[in-house]
This record gives C-alpha cells, sequence and structure tokens, in this order.
C-alpha cells in the first residue's frame, strides 16, 4: 500500500514538472490584438501537433496488442497439438442404446415402431383426387381476369340468386 502511494505522488511530480516544461505560464496583459492571435495561432499549433503525437502513441499501442494477441495464439498452437482420434462406427440397438443412457433401471424392451403415425391408403388416393380437380392453374387465372371473371365469381357464389 505504501509503495503504490509512494509512486502515485512519484507520477503527480513528475506530471506537475512535465507541465511546467511544456507549458510556460501565460501573460496576457498588456498584448494587443495582433499578439493575441499570434498567440493563439502557436497555441493551436502546439494542441495540433500533441494530437498528432497523441495519435501515433495510440496507433502504436494497439499495434502492439494485435502483435501480443498473434504471438499468444501461436505459442498456444505450438504448445499443445492436440490429434482428434479418429472415430470408429458402432452400431447399437435401441434397447442397447437405452440400457446404456439409463441403466439397468429400464424395463423390457421398447418398440419405437409402436408410436409411428399409421397412413391409410385411402387419405393419399383423396389427395390425388383433389390436386386432379385443380387441373391448370394458369387457365383457372385468365378465366377469373377482368369484370366478366370477378362477374362468374360472385354468380357462382350464391349471390346472383
Amino acid at each position: 500500500m505504501e509503495e503504490l502511494e509512494a509512486e502515485k505522488a512519484a507520477n503527480e511530480e513528475e506530471k506537475v514538472r512535465y507541465l511546467g516544461e511544456k507549458l510556460p505560464p501565460l501573460q496576457l496583459s498588456g498584448l494587443s490584438m495582433d499578439d493575441l492571435q499570434k498567440l493563439c495561432k502557436q497555441m493551436h499549433e502546439k494542441i495540433q501537433t500533441v494530437d498528432e503525437e497523441r495519435y501515433d502513441c495510440e496507433a502504436k499501442v494497439i499495434k502492439n496488442y494485435r502483435d501480443i494477441n498473434e504471438l499468444k495464439l501461436k505459442v498456444q498452437d505450438l504448445g499443445g497439438k492436440f490429434k482428434k482420434p479418429a472415430l470408429r462406427k458402432v452400431r447399437v440397438s435401441a434397447d442397447e442404446m437405452l440400457k446404456a443412457l439409463f441403466g439397468s433401471k429400464q424395463k423390457g424392451s421398447m418398440d419405437l415402431r409402436a408410436n409411428l403415425k399409421s397412413v391409410k391408403k385411402e387419405d393419399i388416393k383423396q389427395e390425388k383426387e383433389l390436386t386432379m380437380e385443380v387441373g391448370d392453374w394458369r387457365k383457372n387465372v385468365e378465366a377469373m381476369s377482368g369484370m366478366k371473371g370477378r362477374k362468374m365469381m360472385f354468380d357462382s357464389a350464391g349471390g346472383g340468386q
């Protein structure tokens, strides 16, 4: 703790010393308008140079972080090469799989096909008939286009009683 406090105090002293060197106190009293404008231009130039230096430093820091991360990845790759073993295909019946998952708690064998939905052949025939009735959709669209088609739809729907 004492070391941290001493380090903070040293940093503050260094900061004050640095600012004393770089920023002399301003003497604005008794200056004419031209002198004030020159002083502003000089300060503006100094601000630009400081901003350029700050930008360069930030760019260097970002580049160094990227380089550090790349080197970390390279070290991890070189240090820990792990080859995945070739897997073999294993045929396991449903009963053996359930036994492996649940242990011996499973009672009897489970018939997985019993839960499947049965499909009737009559349903398939009805679906085919419905698709045959629809026919070519282009003919229906052409017949129903325009006012005549709309009138036919209205009449066929029972509106013309």
